[in-house]
């Protein structure tokens, strides 16, 4: 059974710093695209970044320049480092895995960027 699992979200001050994380099971971690996204209350989910197999990265316009997606094939996880943080960045955030036409979800991290 597939299950990701996210983590590292908190609050944290405007212009702060944190790093999501996202550990995945059950699946061969290597060979999925992985994405975040997020999703406010009464908002439909949106994309934030994405990281291909092979590590091609892509960012929404919003986060490009402060947030930065990574994976580890070794630990079979996938990172969001998010800098410059600011208040509208304020949302939960899901990790997706992809390949082929099966899609996973993670069940999301809350960030709270207040002061």
């Amino acid at each position: 059974q597939v299950h990701l699992v996210e983590s590292g979200g908190y609050l944290v001050h405007p212009v702060g710093s944190l790093r999501l994380a996202c550990v995945a099971s059950g699946l061969n971690f290597r060979m999925f695209a992985m994405s975040w996204y997020r999703q406010a209350p009464e908002k439909e989910r949106e994309y934030v970044a994405s990281i291909t197999a092979v590590g091609s990265t892509n960012y929404t316009d919003s986060v490009k320049g402060r947030f930065t997606i990574s994976r580890d094939n070794i630990r079979n996880r996938v990172y969001l480092q998010m800098n410059s943080l600011k208040p509208e960045d304020t949302t939960v955030y899901y990790c997706k895995g992809t390949y082929a036409t099966r899609n996973y979800w993670g069940k999301g991290t809350q960030v709270i960027v207040s002061s």
